[in-house]
């Protein structure tokens, strides 16, 4: 069975924790508890923690388990050997704002034996969520909020990613305001607190977003981190898989060529790869130098970034790595090859021009698929 982009999240969930945020009112829609519950259902299968945390809840609501109305699966114990039995006989926590170490302790006792805890909170569930979420260090939290992701002003686009260095920015006096975010300032605070705190990354979206901003690559809504949002960096052969299906992916969208294995292994070995925060691999690129040393000239072959990243400027910070690159080593010029057009603008925009096909080394169009040269276009930039 192929290893499908939720694999891949799943796997990178295995074993950790998660904090799900959400008020009670956005889940009055049956659609929307449906949605939430799959989320849970998988990641509780796959090995993760979950921890779901819901502001609003009534005083009768806060006197039974949420489980059947939340859709949740009954969360089985497993208690680690040698252990001593766990004090509660529920995976439901009544969060208290004036014992927020009571209510910390009670969730340690269900979490410790059980994969799974709701936590009910009289007001907002924003506050306490963060609370959890850090003083648990968790591996994720998920507040899912009905306005989604942040949005760029005058804008549908939504921000895609923050680091924390941006959010610190957008925090100070009026940038929110600037950035007509003023109703958002609390919220981007407790972010700002929580992965300060040491939580690893904070997603924001929309209850029905939510599947789609854990287990794909194009996500929903907004990513906020504690790093740089970008480093690129040669890849490693523990990123050879996950290359390979960030290649697949491109060539299924028609942006980049149908590659042998042979010519999949150059373009691994001389690749760089754009990683978001941590773990997220956002974009791959290389620099073929080999088959043109007689021209001491290199190609940038193989770029290709997620759609989600294209506003964060990944392609950028990967084609200049691979100029730095080519200038490391003394290369007379750098040239691409490429048949789309949106990829034509982009290389104009980075000081490419466009040349003539006899402008690049001859060996480039040995066994070139002559249907394709005739529509290709061939951009140079000459190194000093």
């Amino acid at each position: 069975m192929a290893f499908t982009e939720k694999d891949f999240y799943l796997d990178e969930f295995r074993g950790r924790t998660l904090v799900l945020a959400v008020e009670k009112k956005t889940l009055r829609a049956t659609t929307a508890r449906r949605r939430l519950s799959a989320v849970v259902r998988e990641l509780v299968a796959h090995g993760s923690r979950v921890l779901v945390i819901v502001g609003e809840a009534t005083a009768a609501e806060r006197g039974r388990s949420p489980r059947r109305w939340l859709g949740l699966p009954q969360a089985r114990v497993r208690r680690p050997p040698g252990s001593p039995p766990s004090r509660r006989r529920g995976d439901t926590v009544r969060w208290r704002d004036d014992d927020a170490d009571g209510s910390l302790a009670e969730i340690w006792e269900v979490v410790r034996v059980r994969p799974l805890c709701v936590v009910l909170c009289r007001g907002s569930a924003l506050a306490p969520a963060c609370r959890v979420a850090e003083r648990l260090r968790v591996h994720k939290l998920v507040l899912l909020d009905p306005a989604g992701g942040l949005r760029e002003p005058n804008s549908r686009r939504v921000f895609s990613f923050l680091d924390q260095a941006t959010l610190d920015v957008l925090l100070e006096a009026g940038e929110a305001e600037f950035h007509g975010l003023s109703h958002r300032r609390a919220m981007l605070g407790e972010i700002d607190r929580v992965l300060e705190g040491g939580v690893g990354s904070v997603n924001l979206c929309k209850v029905d977003g939510v599947s789609r901003e854990l287990f794909t690559y194009e996500g929903s809504g907004t990513l906020f981190t504690r790093d740089d949002y970008c480093r690129v960096d040669r890849l490693s052969i523990d990123d050879f898989h996950e290359v390979e299906r960030l290649v697949a992916r491109g060539q299924r969208e028609g942006l980049l060529k149908p590659r042998s294995a042979h010519e999949l292994a150059q373009l691994l070995l001389g690749g760089f790869g754009a990683w978001i925060g941590r773990e997220h691999l956002a974009g791959i690129g290389a620099l073929y130098v080999t088959p043109y040393e007689n021209d001491a000239a290199g190609e940038i072959a193989g770029l290709y970034t997620f759609t989600r990243f294209k506003g964060e400027r990944i392609g950028r910070r990967l084609v200049r790595r691979l100029v730095a690159e080519a200038n490391a080593q003394h290369l007379r010029y750098v040239f691409a090859v490429t048949g789309n057009e949106e990829a034509a603008r982009f290389f104009r925009a980075e000081g490419f021009r466009q040349v003539g096909q006899d402008d690049v080394p001859a060996s480039k169009w040995h066994s070139y698929d002559p249907a394709r040269r005739g529509r290709v276009k061939v951009f140079r930039v000459d190194l000093g």
